[in-house]
């Protein structure tokens, strides 16, 4: 049994947001020469929140982001490298600052009802050469037929793939499959899943995905991501070669280096605790917890009452300032209910 799907690597973009962008030039550097030998085709460096991410709202970088690129591209011998962007953080000329420098893959992300906000950015990385991704974010917010009706558009923007990303890490298996099928017999290009895994369902998922002919796959070394992180790459790649699913990637050479590399990072990387459950059980974006958290110790509110208000509500990447507005109603509720009556 063959699998013709490709593998690409977000520890350095997704797995920005688990240290806070503070990577470095020289552990990209390291890790790249790592996923290159292991055989990974295609890996992505940017901010966790994209081009353009390094701000006051979404947290600042150690290192501007177009050197990150840079190093990595020098350092990869054959592996691709791609970017990441959210129209409304990174701009057009980011995209072209990060195709001058060697990028050649474009991944344009919004929310799973707004794709028609990425044609402009699609059509730029068209001409700029680039292959170009479509990235429908919080996917399981939405039907599978609207799904498919939102990468429509992204294909007919030019998108050599369209991706199912499931951002809070809410998705079952079933859930995963209906929409992988729904966008295999609905488009004439590829299919991608990015899986996170507040669940524990991440490579569950990503088999499942594969089993339904994905054309593309997304992991991180050892999980690393926001929330209870991604889909662990070494263990999908042992996951997949157990499953008959060839990779062509090198498991030892990956297990070097997110034990060597990537691990002294985030230690605790890995263990699904009471806030990344509780990401994907309320279906809110990874991202949210940090800022979550501070607003629960600020007004003295449930972290776990914050985020399943939010996924109640339908909160997007976006609209985080929406948090503080739950803590606050959260605690004027609560006084009002202790208030003698």
């Amino acid at each position: 049994m063959t699998a013709a799907f490709r593998l690409t690597d977000s520890t350095l973009r997704d797995g920005s947001h688990a240290i806070r962008h503070q990577f470095t030039v020289d552990q990209v550097r390291a890790v790249v020469r790592g996923l290159d030998r292991a055989g990974v085709e295609v890996i992505e460096v940017a901010h966790g929140d994209g081009l353009g991410g390094s701000s006051f709202n979404y947290g600042f970088s150690r290192i501007d982001e177009m050197d990150l690129i840079r190093a990595a591209v020098d350092e990869a011998d054959n592996a691709r490298i791609a970017v990441l962007l959210l129209p409304g953080i990174g701009t057009k000329d980011d995209l072209v600052h990060a195709a001058n420098i060697g990028a050649s893959v474009a991944r344009i992300a919004t929310h799973s009802t707004e794709a028609d906000i990425s044609h402009q950015h699609m059509a730029l990385a068209k001409d700029l050469g680039m292959e170009t991704v479509g990235f429908l974010m919080l996917s399981h917010m939405v039907a599978s037929g609207d799904l498919l009706d939102q990468a429509k558009r992204m294909e007919s923007y030019g998108a050599d793939a369209v991706y199912v990303v499931d951002s809070a890490g809410a998705m079952t298996i079933r859930d995963t499959m209906e929409r992988i099928s729904m966008l295999k017999h609905g488009l004439d290009c590829g299919v991608g899943l990015h899986a996170h895994n507040n669940l524990s369902l991440a490579v569950a998922n990503s088999l499942a995905a594969i089993g339904e002919g994905i054309d593309q796959v997304d992991g991180c070394l050892i999980g690393l991501g926001a929330g209870a992180g991604n889909c662990p790459t070494e263990i999908l790649v042992a996951a997949c070669d157990k499953a008959g699913y060839e990779t062509g990637i090198d498991l030892t050479e990956l297990l070097d280096v997110a034990t060597d590399v990537v691990r002294p990072l985030s230690p605790n990387q890995g263990v699904i605790d009471r806030d990344g459950l509780m990401l994907g059980y309320a279906g809110v974006y990874g991202s949210f917890l940090l800022h979550a958290k501070r607003a629960a110790e600020v007004y003295g509110v449930a972290c776990d009452d914050i985020l399943l208000e939010l996924g109640r509500r339908g909160i997007v990447g976006g609209q985080e300032d929406m948090i503080i507005d739950v803590a606050l109603e959260l605690r004027q509720a609560a006084d009002s209910s202790d208030a003698p009556r």
